[in-house]
C-alpha cells in the first residue's frame, strides 16, 4: 500500500489522492505514465516527490514515511515493513505513580518471543529492540514507550504504529482485550485477566516467592504481543476497504505461535478467591 500512497507528499490530501487513483495513477511509477488531472508543473513536482519516496523506501526508512503521513494513515507503512516489525508490551506495578516500575516486557518479531523480567534481564531489551525498524503497540504512545524510555533509557526512535488509534478509526474500542473480543480473538484461560491481575501476579511472585505466578504473568504478557501480531494485519486489511486495493493488497493473518510459557491455573484461581471483592463485587 505504501507504493500506492500519495498523501504523504506536500499538497496531496485524500481528495487529490483519490483523483490520482481514479485517473489510473495507482503507484509512484505511474505518475510518469498516466494522464493526470493536474498542471504540468505540478505533475513534475509529484514525480520528483515519488522518486524521493522510492529512494526512502529503498533505504528502509519507515520513520520518514510516518513523519510525512497523516496519523490516520500510519497503517499503510505496515505492508512494506511487516517483516522488520516488533510487537511490544510491558507490565508494570502501576500506572506511573512515583515508585512504579516495569515488571516484565514481551517482545515478538513474528518469529521469536523474548521476555524480560525486572531484576533479571531488563538490560538486554535495548540491544534486542534496536534491530527492529518498526514498533507496534497498543496504547504504547501514551504508556509503554514513555515507561521504557524513562526507566531503561532506551530511545525507541524507530517508526511506531499504535494500534489503539488504527482500531479506533475502524470503530473498535474498549482496550486491547475489548478489541480482541470484537475481532474474534479468544484468550481462553487468560480471558478474564487484566492489568490489575498482572500486578497481583507480580506481587505473588515477589512477596510469596511463587515462580508459577511469574510464569503466568509472562504468559499473559506474551499473549498481548502475539495477539498484536494478529490484530495488525487484520486492521490493515480492514483499512484497505477504503481504497481501490482491497482485493489485491490483502495480507495473510499469521497463525499464532505456541506459547513458550504456560499459565498456572491454580495460581489464577487462588488469586481470584483471595481478591474476590475486586472481581465479583464483594
Amino acid at each position: 500500500m505504501l507504493k500506492n500512497t500519495f498523501c504523504h507528499m506536500p499538497g496531496v490530501g485524500p481528495k487529490l489522492e483519490r483523483r490520482l487513483w481514479e485517473a489510473g495513477c495507482c503507484d509512484w511509477p505511474a505518475l510518469r505514465r498516466a494522464e493526470l488531472p493536474l498542471p504540468p508543473a505540478r505533475c513534475q513536482t509529484l514525480c520528483r516527490q515519488a522518486d524521493h519516496s522510492a529512494a526512502r523506501l529503498a533505504d528502509g526508512d519507515a520513520r520518514w514515511f510516518l513523519g510525512k503521513l497523516p496519523a490516520a494513515e500510519h497503517w499503510r507503512v505496515f505492508g512494506e515493513f511487516r517483516h522488520q516489525a516488533a510487537y511490544i508490551d510491558i507490565e508494570t506495578t502501576g500506572l506511573g505513580s512515583p515508585g512504579d516500575h516495569i515488571t516484565t516486557i514481551a517482545l515478538y518479531d513474528g518469529r521469536t518471543v523474548r521476555t524480560y523480567v525486572h531484576g533479571r534481564n531488563l538490560d538486554q531489551f535495548a540491544a534486542d529492540v534496536a534491530a527492529c525498524r518498526l514498533l507496534i503497540t497498543y496504547n504504547g504512545k501514551c504508556f509503554d514507550l514513555p515507561f521504557l524510555r524513562s526507566q531503561l533509557g532506551v530511545p525507541l526512535d524507530q517508526a511506531h504504529i499504535d494500534l489503539r488509534y488504527v482500531l479506533a478509526s475502524l470503530g473498535y474500542r474498549g482496550g486491547l482485550k475489548g478489541c480482541e473480543r470484537q475481532l474474534g480473538i479468544d484468550r481462553q484461560d487468560l480471558a478474564d485477566l487484566d492489568g490489575y491481575f498482572a500486578v497481583l501476579l507480580w506481587q505473588d511472585y515477589i512477596q510469596a516467592g511463587n515462580p508459577a505466578a511469574l510464569d503466568t504473568l509472562l504468559a499473559y504478557n506474551i499473549l498481548d504481543v502475539v495477539n498484536l501480531a494478529t490484530l495488525m494485519p487484520l486492521a490493515y486489511n480492514l483499512k484497505l476497504a477504503g481504497t481501490p486495493f482491497v482485493a489485491s493488497h490483502q495480507l495473510p493473518v499469521p497463525a499464532p505461535p505456541e506459547l513458550p510459557i504456560e499459565p498456572d491455573l491454580d495460581t489464577i484461581e487462588r488469586l481470584r478467591r483471595d481478591h474476590a471483592w475486586r472481581f465479583y463485587g464483594r
